[in-house]
């Protein structure tokens, strides 16, 4: 695929960052920081409204039959306008798993109620330190799951969740149905996140994928929605540095703009590197969905967007000052929601870990 966007994939951006600009409220937005366990529902309702949710999903299911470029297009004018819920990212990595196990009327109803989003999808891989475990602790036996996954962003809202357990014949994906649990969100950095404990005691679950692929299916899955979230990440980096501009344009100091010191404007020069470099490895990522050298690149999509989005957030607080901290900018939405994401599926060093061992051909 060419790496410049067709015709209709510029409307899809186009239409979306209107649609958002539109429909965005800072003031909403702020009051889902001091609330656990609430998600921001007019902007679940835009994305339904507006087909997002049924994007990269298969037509034969209710979807439009696109893919991962149009998904992280909408991920980015989200990102752009600190959109609430985590559901567009973590319901395609759902959509991605029951797409890879073998076809039943599970999956069928799940795969058509994720692409209308009347059903909102979480994904559990993470166990302590490990964002993706060789050998997880939680249990799968005899179609139900035991044991619990800490901090799964979305947990406290979704209806079903994919998760990473272990069976006798070794690591298994399975979808467990979560409309019996009630699990409370817990206190987050950034609660719009709605993230939660899951405990899953005799759960009732169904069965994906099991044998020696599921590592592989597993590391695709993260692989696929760490580029959903560097767009996501490219389009708050963005907004930051056209806020940082323009505060630089208006605010002055001893008589003239503060964007006339070098101290001022060289920063946001480097901001405009950083956002480009992290920009062109999410389009890069996106287009090679599904050959050999996806991981690679989603592998570097995330980490420069990663360190794309935290410098900018860092450094359009240091631009406006004092009043960078204060709730009248409304800084704080992006400076939560950078740090959220730069964790969510694993940090910077597990990433580059994981590249290192890619580059140097062990990756399995």
């Amino acid at each position: 695929m060419s790496l410049l966007y067709d015709e209709g994939q510029q409307a899809i951006a186009t239409e979306s960052r209107r649609v958002l600009d539109a429909r965005s409220d800072k003031a909403r937005l702020l009051g889902l920081i001091e609330q656990t366990g609430v998600i921001d529902t007019a902007w679940w309702d835009t994305a339904r409204e507006q087909g997002w949710t049924a994007l990269a999903a298969p037509e034969e299911h209710g979807g439009l039959g696109l893919g991962l470029v149009e998904l992280g297009l909408v991920a980015q004018a989200a990102g752009a306008a600190t959109a609430g819920a985590p559901f567009l990212t973590a319901g395609y990595g759902v959509t991605r798993a029951l797409l890879a196990a073998e076809s039943s009327d599970t999956t069928a109803h799940w795969l058509a109620a994720l692409a209308s989003g009347e059903a909102t999808g979480a994904v559990a891989f993470a166990e302590q330190q490990a964002p993706l475990p060789q050998r997880p602790l939680v249990r799968f036996a005899g179609g139900k799951l035991n044991g619990t996954k800490h901090g799964v962003v979305g947990g406290a809202k979704a209806d079903i969740a994919l998760v990473l357990a272990l069976s006798d014949e070794g690591p298994c994906l399975v979808l467990a149905e979560l409309a019996a649990m009630t699990p409370p969100a817990i206190a987050s950095y950034d609660p719009a996140r709605c993230s939660a404990d899951l405990t899953f005691a005799d759960t009732p679950a169904t069965l994906l994928l099991n044998g020696p692929g599921v590592g592989a299916a597993a590391l695709d899955i993260m692989a696929a929605m760490a580029v959903v979230t560097a767009h996501e990440q490219v389009g708050g980096a963005e907004a930051l540095m056209g806020i940082a501009r323009d505060y630089a344009l208006t605010r002055k100091a001893f008589g003239q703009p503060i964007g006339a010191f070098q101290s001022i404007k060289h920063r946001i020069a480097e901001l405009y590197g950083l956002i480009e470099i992290a920009r062109a490895n999410a389009i890069d990522a996106a287009s090679k969905d599904g050959t050999p050298a996806f991981f690679r690149a989603a592998a570097a999509a995330r980490l420069s967007a990663t360190e794309a989005y935290d410098t900018a957030a860092r450094d359009c607080v240091q631009i406006h000052g004092g009043i960078g901290v204060t709730w009248e900018t409304g800084l704080h939405l992006h400076m939560r929601r950078a740090r959220s994401l730069a964790v969510e599926q694993g940090n910077m060093l597990w990433w580059e870990d994981r590249l290192v061992t890619d580059l140097d051909g062990g990756l399995e």
